[in-house]
């Protein structure tokens, strides 16, 4: 951004103002995110290739391998590779370099320490792992190198094996050179897909992609986090117990034998109390959603501002992609795989389990449905659907689909290996997240009727789960069930989103429903109708809105470029940097973003103040998007916003601090000074809070007369 931005900005805005302007300045604005980490890609397209050969060597050390993302960090990086930031050769060859030393350096630990390796930290708390991957390279023999590099759980230590078994080395390279000219183009080539599709599919789809990959982030963490539980938290437990028995032990206390009575639980009633106990957490979960709903609490206008983000979100690839996850989970083959499911069950006389599996289904679809009659909820866009499938809260569709294929995968995992257990666990919670976020997606539920749908279907799966496996379950053959499931699906499924697609499209289309006012009486009296607070993504009431524009926001700008005025800077690199600087400058740190009811601003301007003992201050305007049009101006918009005062610190001359001031008149008035054709209008309501006097101030382009 331009020091000199009067001269800049007027430069920039003498054509006529237009909606498609504006409509443009609110793209920029909102795309800031996505624009700043393709200009740093652009400035610095290096860092991509070094990132990508680190990722690649890292995948073949032993642990780290099976901590760090690589692979999917590589297809995400290998997805600019269409903007042009990144170009594609560069990036093939520091994947293969990567991926060959990081194999040869392992080979070499191996071939160097031998077997002591295996004893040391923290290669010795894995032997479950060690033991898999020896099995797997004595059964493959000379392919193990070339085929290990593709086996996820195994890739990060066949090397190591391969060196400590004395694997030629000329044997060994062939191998790891060969596999690694394959495995680069594997990994890159569907990010390049991935990457052109996105850019194809328009603005929006940046923004998508990018909340896809930190869910998936956030997952892999979570994921993670809980292996890393159940692996180091049975020890714990058990010491702990320990302890505890020996205490009660000693004493004679009521207290102590109702401790000891607990402790002397065996290992099958312990798990069944805590399955227990995550049940009725659930059910607590579900309860507080409820009472939220049924009392409008902030949860209800966290609703509200997730709906307007995520629509910010819609694309044509993402809504069609959307709407064919949706009509999976509809009744149309919920009830094909149901039945599916049952006939096999009654053929191979599994007389039990095909009970728990039509109460687990039908219990979840009833009690939801009698929630749904209960409380009348109305859905974000009403006209989706008719009848008592109008209601929204809970979701009947994410209810029972979480139960469908988590009662599924619980009754599959158990009869299987350990090692397939997590991943069929996954695509079961897959399966159901992506429904539940699709009508998210799609805005035909609120974000509470998805958390309590997946708090209700938790619990009750919970409660029919513990009591199905108290008796000894019966052994299933799950390939013959699993097949059986996937070729309900896929036929029931592909049927649904050939006959329901196209009208679909139609019926899920965005629709921006936006009240029409006329200006005359917004700037009389329905000014009042506009919000008088932001509420952010948690459903909680921030600063006040002390602002209200029409027009056009180029306008805006103008007038107030003159007064002194400017651009936020966007965040960047060097942006970023600029916090950690010696110097604070004002004009030069980024603004932190701040949603109204979900949407991002489509205007941020700074003014910096230098007088009245204040050095390092500044006065930060923001303005988003509001529910209501002008029917009688052009252009039509009407805008909310918010003006506040930030301080500037350094503490321990670390980094500069931003401290927002709650007092919002003095920002108000400031701005009102610079604003040409404006008016202050009292919210009576307001006028008792100290740090606002409920005065706003209202403004219109200087090229339309005052009525």
């Amino acid at each position: 951004m331009p020091r000199n931005f009067q001269q800049h900005s007027l430069e920039r805005i003498d054509p006529p103002i237009s909606p498609a302007g504006s409509n443009r300045h609110a793209m920029k604005m909102e795309d800031s995110l996505t624009a700043s980490i393709s200009d740093f890609v652009f400035l610095h397209p290096h860092w991509a290739y070094v990132t990508v050969f680190l990722l690649a060597l890292s995948e073949a050390v032993p642990v780290i391998g099976t901590l760090v993302p690589g692979s999917s960090l590589i297809v995400g990086i290998s997805a600019l590779v269409p903007s042009g930031g990144v170009r594609l050769w560069p990036l093939l060859v520091a994947a293969v370099v990567g991926a060959i030393i990081g194999d040869g350096l392992s080979y070499w630990l191996g071939h160097r320490h031998q077997r002591t390796i295996l004893n040391r930290r923290p290669l010795n708390r894995y032997p479950d792992l060690i033991a898999k991957s020896e099995a797997f390279l004595h059964h493959h023999g000379r392919k193990s190198v070339f085929i290990g590099r593709f086996t996820p759980a195994v890739r990060s230590f066949i090397p190591l094996f391969a060196g400590i078994l004395g694997m030629p080395v000329w044997r060994f390279y062939v191998a790891n050179i060969s596999s690694a000219l394959l495995w680069a183009p594997v990994h890159i080539l569907p990010g390049i897909v991935l990457g052109a599709s996105v850019k194809s599919a328009g603005a929006g789809a940046g923004r998508l992609a990018i909340l896809l990959m930190v869910l998936v982030v956030l997952l892999w963490g979570l994921t993670r986090l809980v292996r890393l539980v159940l692996q180091r938290g049975g020890p714990v437990l058990l010491a702990i117990r320990r302890r505890l028995q020996r205490w009660a032990n000693r004493h004679e206390s009521r207290l102590a034998q109702t401790a000891v009575s607990i402790l002397e639980l065996s290992r099958r009633d312990t798990s069944l109390a805590v399955w227990a106990g995550l049940s009725l957490a659930a059910i607590w979960l579900f309860l507080g959603i409820l009472e939220d709903v049924v009392s409008g609490d902030p949860l209800v206008r966290a609703d509200v501002a997730i709906y307007h983000f995520l629509q910010t979100l819609r694309t044509p690839g993402g809504d069609a992609a959307m709407i064919a996850v949706s009509a999976v989970g509809d009744t149309e083959v919920v009830i094909p795989v149901s039945l599916a499911v049952m006939v096999y069950l009654v053929w191979r006389r599994y007389w039990r389990t095909a009970i728990y599996w039509t109460l687990a289904i039908g219990f979840a679809s009833i009690i939801n449905t009698s929630i749904t009659l209960a409380l009348h909820r109305s859905r974000p866009v009403e006209a989706l659907y008719l009848g008592s499938s109008a209601f929204s809260f809970p979701s009947g569709h994410v209810t029972v689909n979480a139960v469908l294929y988590g009662f599924l995968s619980i009754l599959v995992a158990r009869q299987l290996p350990q090692a397939w257990r997590v991943p069929v666990c996954a695509a079961g919670v897959s399966a159901i997240a992506l429904i539940a976020f699709s009508k998210l997606y799609l805005g035909a539920h609120w974000f509470s009727d998805v958390a309590a749908s997946m708090a209700f279907a938790t619990a009750w799966l919970l409660v029919a789960a513990v009591t199905y496996f108290r008796r000894e379950a019966p052994r299933l053959n799950v390939r013959v069930l699993g097949v059986t499931a996937c070729l309900a699906l896929a036929i029931a499924g592909g049927t649904n989103i050939y006959r329901h697609h196209a009208s679909d499209m139609q019926r899920y289309a965005v629709h921006p429903a936006r009240s029409s006012i006329g200006f005359e009486a917004w700037w009389n009296k329905d000014w009042q109708q506009l919000p008088a607070r932001r509420i952010d993504l948690t459903g909680e009431f921030e600063e006040p809105l002390t602002f209200q524009w029409a027009g056009g926001l180029w306008g805006l700008e103008r007038q107030l470029a003159t007064q002194g005025w400017q651009m936020a800077e966007r965040w960047s690199w060097h942006g970023t940097l600029e916090w950690f600087a010696a110097d604070i400058d004002p004009l030069r740190l980024p603004v932190f973003l701040r949603l109204e009811r979900g949407s991002a601003p489509s205007l941020t301007l700074i003014y910096p103040l230098q007088d009245g003992g204040r050095p390092h201050s500044r006065l930060v305007l923001r303005l988003w998007p509001s529910e209501f049009q002008l029917r009688d101006r052009e252009p039509d918009s009407l805008w909310v916003g918010s003006v506040v005062e930030e301080h500037l610190y350094r503490p321990l001359s670390l980094l500069t601090v931003s401290s927002t001031q709650p007092e919002a008149n003095a920002p108000r008035q400031a701005l009102a000074a610079a604003l040409v054709n404006g008016r202050l209008a009292a919210r009576p309501e307001e006028q008792s809070q100290r740090e606002w006097d409920g005065q706003v101030l209202l403004g219109q382009d200087v090229a339309t007369p005052v009525p």
